[in-house]
């Protein structure tokens, strides 16, 4: 599975006091453009074409939002500073990391 890591923050352990690091892992699913382009009428096709550029052209122009990725959460890792160290991975916002899951253990591969 291929995972972002998308938030790093700091936390305190309420019962040790020691620090540590909340760090959430999530999914980027990518937006698909309809694909139906060239079925129907060339009529369906033509406005088609002509309201996808329209919309092209209102986002170049900031008058209208881009699409998003879609972002799913999968996984949270609450740690101390120890632990992250432990880890031996360096986790950066908005780094990719493809999991691996496999005899009880999770295994971090840079993308």
């Amino acid at each position: 599975m291929r995972v972002r890591v998308y938030r790093v923050s700091s936390y305190t352990d309420p019962e040790t006091g020691r620090p540590g690091k909340v760090i959430e892992l999530v999914e980027v699913r990518r937006i698909q453009q309809a694909s139906a382009l060239g079925a129907g009428p060339e009529e369906y096709v033509m406005a088609q074409r002509l309201l996808q550029s329209l919309m092209a052209q209102l986002q170049s122009m900031g008058l209208m939002p881009p699409q998003r990725d879609i972002i799913i959460p999968k996984i949270t890792l609450i740690l101390t500073e120890e632990e992250y160290d432990l880890l031996g991975v360096k986790l950066e916002v908005n780094e990719e990391f493809d999991i691996e899951f496999s005899d009880g253990k999770i295994t971090f591969k840079p993308v």
